[in-house]
């Protein structure tokens, strides 16, 4: 099977995955080592493929209210809790689009303009992938499931669509929304400003060596490993979450010598398989480390931009979903992707 029809459950070669936000790991893709596989996801895929991750049966509290990744992602994704996940393409092909058609028309009406099942995704990650979108709706979000303001103003939306993939080209570290953009993982401009390993900060080769915990020296800026440390890494960086999970921490949770979760309830003792672990730091783990720190680098730089952006947004005029809704635009179930609401600009 070639890369262009995407790996399938059969593939037998490892693949990455999107195991948790922002933390990409690798996954042997057949059935008979995985636990619920999610059929029209696997079958879904391909390079092209993006998903929306949003939690399914609680709501979020603090941090983007939606994780994106390219990559097949985890049963509990966005945060370790039960995840609903948004396809763009429900086919390989990327002919077959997630987002109602009906919408697409309403949206290309009202802009004058056709619009594209990309460019309401870019919409969406602009609009809900950021701090402040949880932020200013805490009230509104007290029930499961994501309600995204649209706004009515052309102008509005095609900002919202050029900033939104830049969101969805950092969450896929580049490997997605990447046209015109330098390839490989993103890095952070000006290079002085960038997160680094410098001359005298190397990171322990033995996995005896580096710390069970993170450590971070603010007034430094460094994330310190053990003996060494990468430097250019802000506080915002250091403390960025995912509704409470701070992403450095987990990250680092599963790639530590220890990686053992404490028990929860009478569930089954762990798979001696676990104890099937790399001896040594790998310098995998240091570039993968990097990636992370600079794409958080460079989201937390784009919030400010995304506030502005949504304050803008529901301070004029919005598409109501009873307009929407009136025009069929809502009535085809592929359309939770986009679910709109006049509540969430309230």
């Amino acid at each position: 099977m070639d890369d262009s029809s995407g790996p399938g459950l059969d593939h037998g070669f490892p693949i990455r995955y999107g195991f948790r936000s922002f933390d990409r790991q690798w996954i042997i893709p057949d059935n008979r080592l995985i636990n619920r596989a999610n059929p029209t996801v696997w079958i879904g895929h391909s390079p092209r493929q993006v998903y929306i991750c949003a939690l399914k049966t609680r709501v979020p509290t603090a941090g983007p209210g939606i994780a994106i990744t390219g990559l097949i992602p985890d049963h509990d994704h966005y945060r370790g809790y039960s995840t609903r996940v948004h396809p763009l393409w429900l086919d390989r092909q990327g002919n077959d689009s997630n987002i109602s058609s009906g919408l697409l028309s309403e949206l290309s009406l009202a802009y004058g303009r056709e619009v594209s099942p990309e460019e309401v995704m870019a919409y969406i990650a602009a609009v809900a992938a950021h701090p402040g979108y949880v932020g200013r709706f805490r009230k509104n979000l007290k029930q499961p499931g994501l309600r995204t303001p649209i706004t009515a103003d052309r102008a509005l939306f095609d900002e919202a669509v050029g900033l939104g993939r830049e969101v969805v080209w950092l969450h896929t570290f580049g490997e997605r929304f990447s046209e015109g953009r330098p390839p490989g993982a993103p890095r952070v401009e000006p290079a002085a400003a960038e997160p680094t390993i410098p001359i005298g900060g190397q990171l322990p080769a033995s996995l005896d060596d580096v710390p069970h915990e993170l450590d971070y020296d603010a007034p430094a800026r460094r994330l310190k490993i053990g003996t060494g440390y990468i430097a250019n890494v802000s506080p915002q960086v250091w403390a960025y979450e995912v509704s409470g999970k701070r992403v450095l921490s987990q990250w680092w949770s599963y790639r530590r010598k220890d990686r053992s979760k404490p028990p929860m309830g009478d569930k089954r003792p762990p798979s001696k398989l676990s104890e099937i672990q790399p001896k040594t730091w790998l310098p995998e783990y240091t570039t993968e480390l990097l990636n992370v720190l600079r794409v958080l680098t460079r989201l937390v730089a784009l919030e400010p931009r995304q506030d502005d952006l949504l304050s803008r947004i529901v301070e004029g005029p919005t598409i109501s979903a009873d307009a929407l809704g009136g025009a069929g635009a809502l009535s085809d179930s592929s359309a939770e992707l986009a679910e709109t609401a006049e509540s969430a600009a309230d």
